[in-house]
């Protein structure tokens, strides 16, 4: 089983001492992240109005391929510390980078540790986590040393109408020298609303203006240019949360990107990107959770239905539709007949890309308790870097579904029982609550950003 934490982490140098996509829960992401952990007091440093450029940094990712096996890549980039006249304030500045640095290293090596012992004493192939002891050691470290500075912005108000969430002692930082992580707030979403032209597919206007965000962010605080960025963070789950991003070279290829289109066929990168959840919550409620039948009374083997937008779901039709008694395909339901009672009867629920790789679908089979079939190509499912999805979904490629019910009927009643029971248990992972609570599908986003974070290091 690979750690979770890269055996070569990243590191760059200091020049100073050389749809409704998961609307909701990003927005609850969001306003998580600004409510609980926003400062919004940036002038307790002063602007660095200096201009020189760091040497060139080698930075190494630890990629995983399909198989989990650890792939180290290499990529060259540079990072520029724009300098301050006060040295007292900039000595002070990289004194706690230090000591940041210093944390995060013993917390790799106590994570690497709680790998090791997990593996000495043997692996539970049918557990939820890949590495339950690496997790619950990872998660607890995150819990109490992680910090995150959120800058300001003007677009950190997506999902607003989520009021009263406490405060987090444990998260937030008014001391952005301290922060782990630096939150930048824009909501690709609320710039759809005010500067897209429907139907006109042109997104330069918010390519532009994430462009000015992040270079006012470069030339009023230092921590952008130190790092070129890998210590910074972005959230989106509108659809074009890949393709604006990569207006910004630095952001796009160094940062933090989580995405619910986890699409490693657009650049989607999970040694520094991570995948979350998306969900569909109506009405602005908090999901609810209905129950399924037993899995003796599931007489349905397997159920789609929904719109055919994106070439993997015609796939399925085509060759599914009205075509078997046990494999239920549908572009349309009958009249009369429940989506939710359909999936509450079924054992395994179809889940194929669309037009984008993610899909609320999913996270709507965790709440039915019906296993849910991943058809696609490039995707990553949400919180793969510590959650055995083999344990509790099945994962189909594109071309296999002309043999969709021979691979579905091959699943034993035992190995059924199986991911039917984790299922069940690694519901809470995804989970949406107001406010969050451990472990729930804000503070699993949490726990992936500080991963990443774990395998960079900035050289003071």
């Amino acid at each position: 089983m690979p750690s979770l934490i890269s055996p070569s982490t990243p590191t760059f140098s200091s020049s100073a001492s050389s749809k409704l996509q998961w609307v909701v829960i990003s927005s609850i992401l969001i306003i998580g992240f600004v409510i609980m952990i926003s400062n919004k007091n940036p002038d307790c440093l002063s602007e660095n109005n200096g201009g020189k450029t760091s040497p060139h940094a080698v930075t190494t990712h630890n990629q995983e391929n399909e198989n989990g096996e650890a792939l180290l890549l290499s990529s060259s980039s540079s990072s520029s510390f724009r300098r301050t006249d006060n040295s007292r304030i900039l000595s002070e500045q990289l004194s706690k980078l230090q000591g940041l640095e210093e944390g995060l290293a013993r917390a790799r090596s106590g994570i690497r540790n709680a790998a090791r012992n997990q593996t000495s004493h043997g692996e539970d192939k049918n557990s939820i986590y890949r590495n339950a002891g690496e997790f619950h050691w990872s998660y607890s470290k995150m819990e109490k040393m992680f910090k995150i500075y959120v800058y300001e912005g003007l677009y950190s108000t997506e999902g607003m109408f989520i009021n009263g969430i406490e405060t987090s002692k444990q998260l937030r930082t008014r001391d952005p020298d301290r922060a782990h992580v630096y939150f930048l707030p824009f909501s690709i979403k609320v710039m759809v609303r005010y500067l897209y032209e429907s139907d006109s597919q042109d997104i330069e206007p918010i390519k532009r203006t994430i462009t000015e965000y992040v270079d006012v962010i470069a030339r009023k605080y230092p921590y952008w240019n130190r790092s070129s960025g890998a210590d910074h963070s972005m959230l989106s789950c509108h659809d074009w949360g890949p393709r604006t991003s990569s207006s910004i070279p630095m952001l796009y290829k160094n940062s933090i990107r989580a995405l619910c289109n986890a699409n490693t066929s657009e650049g989607f990168n999970p040694s520094k990107d991570l995948s979350f959840p998306e969900i569909n919550l109506r009405k602005g409620n908090l999901p609810v959770i209905v129950e399924g039948l037993p899995p003796s009374d599931r007489s349905i083997l397997g159920f789609f239905a929904g719109r055919l937008h994106g070439n993997i779901r015609v796939i399925l039709v085509q060759h599914w539709k009205y075509k078997d008694d046990k494999i239920l395909v549908y572009e349309h339901l009958p009249a009369g007949i429940s989506y939710g009672t359909m999936m509450r009867k079924s054992r395994f629920c179809l889940r194929p890309s669309g037009y984008e790789v993610a899909s609320p679908r999913i996270v709507e089979s965790f709440y039915s308790e019906c296993v849910p079939v991943l058809i696609s190509d490039h995707y990553v499912p949400p919180f793969s870097d510590v959650l055995n999805w083999n344990s509790f979904s099945v994962q189909v490629r594109v071309n296999e579904i002309p043999n969709l019910k021979t691979i579905l009927m091959s699943i034993t009643e035992e190995r059924y029982l199986e991911l039917h029971k984790n299922l069940k248990q690694v519901l809470k992972h995804f989970m949406v609550n107001d406010p969050p609570v451990r472990y729930d599908a804000f503070y699993m986003t949490i726990h992936s950003i500080w991963l990443r974070r774990l395998n960079i290091r900035i050289n003071t």
